[in-house]
């Protein structure tokens, strides 16, 4: 054969690169040997074995970055706590020339970082992560692409299989990021901080990635194989391309069976066949990988071993957790939700806001649904407390199995006449997840939750009340904001509230409970009193629920001083922090009528929380209460929401806009907001 055909060394020029000249491809011989000089990837494999381990250093110089800012962040918090405790005077204000610059650098991303363009509505297939997360997965892809182009231009007829095969080696390379992100137990989480559930989304785009790769190596090599007619020999004679097209084939119903549409239909079914199916993309993925690079495995080995440290962990907690089963009371509340307590004895601490992996045999053998832990260590006689909103499946049937919360009011013997309680063994995976910062070394902490969001946000409540009773905190001030559709659903937590509001005040904590009552047949008047308030029905979502808070200007209401840095000089803030210009707007007074709802409701009495909180019509004006809450804060604010998309991004967005107003940390003497959003997806 001509010598022209011979395999050039990467960075030669392009007189010594690979031909066709001279190759007669009617002849199967000739066509045969060109395309097995094609084929040749002695040094491709060389250069793309090389760029994956360049992805891999940059991964871990990104996950050293974040868990070093972590460190830093924790060692921050700490220190707050030394100060409190030594009777510091604001204790959570930065108070030095580091802690101010890394407070201000801290502010900038966390503007950025916060935001969230998203369609608030129901739709049922779209999410659009916060800023912050775009932004990091943008520069993924951008280090990503760059890897695969930079240095790659390989002239001749192996133009497209170089590009084709770098491609392979940096889609090998994603798998073990890929496992790291999804394990219950993983080394990032551990060194940033980070719990599982939040790196999900990030778990979710790698495997796009890993597509996007692969499509990129079948394409390139099956269109450079074209250009010389040598498809058909190439898919007939060799093995790979069978098993690589089956690997892509997996590849991309794993991709699409985790779109929320799909992962949404019935979470256990997913998880199952999500499981399966990637066993079936590993096994594809070992035979597809060409013999002259079985060095490549290791990057198949690698996730086989942390999936199989991650399941043995799980496998000895779940087994020592379960030693002795706890049986789960089950009673039913107002809005087809149940509460659940298990008293376990080997499940003795958690964070408050984890969750665990709630399974009850009897109701549903095979499913472990992730469930919100609503009490603390410290309270519930230590109890697993935890509060689930009926949807389908097992969440209907724990609900369908549940006594009702108006039984147990009466004495245990007409209890047990009317609706003897029953329990049920049920097992408890985890605890997981709380990973977000202490909310205990905040100056104030601005609690808001949505519906069933409450048991994230109450276990909030809970442990900075139990700790302020025993040893004095950096908190100074507490605001719990609750939206639900129905006043009767207080009743969920009215007990907890009340204690924890006893605690705090006893403490010295200046607490406000605010509830938002959106579609409650309670506050129906007339409708002239109804005009006075200006709350709007949207009979769209069902009989005549709250759309809108107004702020009325009423003699009873509540004035708030939302105060905004237009012409305030850094000096009269740092000197006198309610020195600031003002704007007057209102927060509406308890109990306002409102919402001509005719549709009574089934149990409409909750227990009496007026000593302790405020129940408000409508939806609450967020932005205003923030402001109001902010500007009263000597020392950076903890913000915590958890409720619907729409709650968490307008949370979000509110925090972020203010920030910038306010010009945090930028000389203005606005002190930082840290904002941890939950959401009820997964």
């Amino acid at each position: 054969m001509d010598t022209s055909m011979s395999m050039p060394a990467m960075g030669d020029d392009s007189s010594s690169a690979l031909n066709s000249s001279g190759v007669d491809f009617s002849n199967d011989t000739q066509a045969m040997d060109f395309l097995g000089e094609i084929l040749d990837d002695s040094d491709l494999q060389i250069s793309g074995n090389a760029f994956a381990r360049y992805f891999w250093y940059g991964v871990v110089i990104v996950i050293g970055i974040a868990a070093i800012f972590n460190m830093v962040q924790m060692a921050i918090l700490k220190l707050r706590f030394r100060a409190a405790a030594a009777n510091a005077t604001r204790p959570a204000k930065p108070s030095n020339i580091i802690s101010k610059s890394l407070a201000t650098i801290t502010a900038i991303l966390r503007e950025v970082s916060y935001l969230q363009f998203t369609p608030t509505r129901r739709t049922f297939w779209l999410k659009v992560p916060p800023l912050g997360t775009i932004s990091l997965l943008l520069a993924y892809l951008g280090f990503v692409l760059a890897l695969e182009f930079i240095d790659n231009d390989v002239p001749g007829a192996q133009h497209y299989q170089a590009l084709g095969i770098r491609a392979a080696w940096l889609a090998v390379a994603q798998v073990p990021l890929l496992i790291l992100l999804a394990a219950k137990h993983n080394l990032i989480g551990l060194v940033t901080g980070v719990s599982y559930e939040r790196l999900n989304v990030l778990h979710r785009w790698v495997s796009r990635v890993l597509l996007l790769l692969a499509t990129l190596h079948l394409g390139y090599q099956n269109y450079g194989w074209s250009l010389y007619g040598l498809v058909h020999m190439e898919w007939s004679t060799d093995s790979c391309p069978p098993t690589g097209i089956a690997a892509y084939a997996i590849l991309l119903w794993l991709n699409l069976s985790t779109l929320a549409p799909f992962r949404n239909f019935s979470y256990e079914f997913f998880v199952i066949q999500h499981l399966i199916t990637f066993f079936g993309f590993i096994i594809a993925i070992m035979i597809h990988l060409p013999s002259t690079a079985l060095y490549s495995r290791v990057y198949i080995y690698i996730p086989i071993a942390l999936y199989i440290v991650d399941r043995l962990i799980r496998i000895l907690r779940f087994a020592y957790n379960n030693i002795h089963p706890g049986r789960a009371t089950l009673i039913a509340f107002e809005g087809g939700v149940t509460r659940i307590r298990v008293p376990i004895k080997h499940v003795q601490k958690w964070r408050p806001g984890a969750h665990v992996l709630l399974k009850v045999p009897r109701l549903g053998f095979i499913q472990s649904h992730p469930a919100t832990i609503a009490s603390v260590p410290s309270s519930h006689n230590n109890d697993l407390v935890f509060i689930l909103k009926a949807h389908k499946g097992f969440t209907n049937r724990l609900l369908t199995s549940a006594t009702s919360s108006t039984a147990t009011l009466l004495p245990r013997t007409q209890q047990d006449a009317i609706a003897p309680q029953q329990t049920h063994i049920a097992l408890i995976e985890g605890p997981y997840g709380g990973s977000h910062a202490d909310f205990a070394a905040f100056d104030t902490v601005f609690l808001i939750a949505g519906s069933t969001g409450v048991t994230f946000i109450l276990p909030q409540l809970l442990d900075i009340a139990h700790r302020a009773s025993s040893q004095r905190l950096p908190v100074r001030r507490i605001e719990f904001v609750w939206v639900i559709k129905n006043s009767s659903w207080t009743s969920w937590i009215s007990e907890e509230l009340s204690g924890a509001v006893a605690q705090l005040r006893a403490s010295g904590i200046d607490v406000e409970i605010r509830i938002f009552v959106t579609c409650d047949g309670a506050f129906t008047e007339s409708s002239d009193t109804t005009k006075k308030t200006g709350c709007q029905c949207d009979k769209s979502l069902g009989p005549c629920c709250c759309v809108r808070n107004s702020l009325p200007t009423t003699d009873d209401a509540d004035t708030a001083n939302v105060s905004r840095p237009d012409s305030t000089s850094s000096t009269d803030l740092d000197e006198n922090p309610t020195a600031i210009p003002t704007i007057t707007t209102a927060i509406p007074p308890p109990n306002p009528p409102c919402c001509n709802n005719k549709t009574k409701q089934k149990n409409n009495t909750a227990p009496t929380i007026s000593s302790f909180a405020s129940l408000i019509s409508g939806r609450p004006p967020i932005s205003d209460l923030l402001w109001k809450t902010l500007n009263r804060a000597e020392g950076e604010t903890g913000v915590a929401v958890c409720g619907p998309l729409g709650l968490n991004a307008t949370v979000r967005m509110a925090v972020a806009e203010i920030s910038n107003e306010r010009a945090v940390h930028k000389g203005t003497g606005a002190q930082g907001i840290y904002l941890h959003a939950e959401g009820f997806c997964w």
